[in-house]
């Protein structure tokens, strides 16, 4: 009697736990769920942000128009040519707000703004202003515990706190390529496959552009 009582009560406190992991399980998934959504909300809104502010910018009528702005998005052609090579994506200012809205929504967007960094760096023809740039990307991006450190090898680093010392062009060149690697067979296909790229190659537009009269 007690024999069958004990593996009775075995029994039931199985299945218990088994229906405990389960719901613990269900309820983890689905709060993973709720962050991607979440994400994806937040992307889809920084991105709409960013591209009516570029497009703010430079297409902006305001003295002719009043209080209306107008705004442009890509075509669905010009952004299937995001997708043919990673660099047609970065020289398209709508492909580079989409995909910097991109790596925000995956916490490492610290890899875009350190490429571009570099870019503005290699562009700059005072001598003063290139060792004082030099310094800022250090501290921005290189050095230990740096706010937006990125992910090189130690040999790297140790070479550019050397190469800042007496700042040239090429001081983050090991590490510019590094990163444009990074993000070339990383995060620019995921970014190709995610949701939001997916509809503006669609021809319906995710939101209505205002148009001006």
């Amino acid at each position: 009697m007690q024999s069958a009582l004990f593996l009775a009560l075995r029994h039931d406190g199985g299945r218990m736990e088994r229906g405990g992991r389960r719901r613990g399980s269900e309820a983890e998934e689905a709060e993973k769920g709720r962050m991607k959504r979440t994400i994806i909300k937040d992307w889809k809104t920084r991105l709409s942000y960013f591209l009516q502010n570029s497009s703010h910018s430079t297409k902006m009528k305001s003295k002719k128009v009043g209080k209306h702005r107008t705004y442009f998005r890509p075509s669905p052609e010009e952004a299937q040519l995001w997708s043919e090579a990673f660099d047609e994506l970065l020289a398209n200012k709508y492909g580079l707000a989409a995909f910097r809205a991109f790596l925000k929504s995956e916490f490492c967007e610290e890899n875009i703004e350190f490429w571009l960094a570099c870019e503005d760096f290699k562009k700059t023809k005072s001598p003063q202003k290139l060792t004082s740039k030099a310094k800022k990307i250090y501290n921005d991006f290189i050095e230990k515990e740096a706010p937006k450190e990125i992910n090189i090898d130690f040999q790297t680093k140790n070479m550019i706190a050397q190469n800042i010392q007496e700042a040239t062009h090429t001081c983050f060149s090991a590490a510019q390529k590094r990163v444009y690697s990074l993000m070339e067979n990383n995060s620019y296909p995921r970014f190709l496959e995610s949701e939001f790229y997916q509809e503006l190659c669609k021809k319906t537009p995710i939101t209505r552009a205002a148009q001006g009269t």
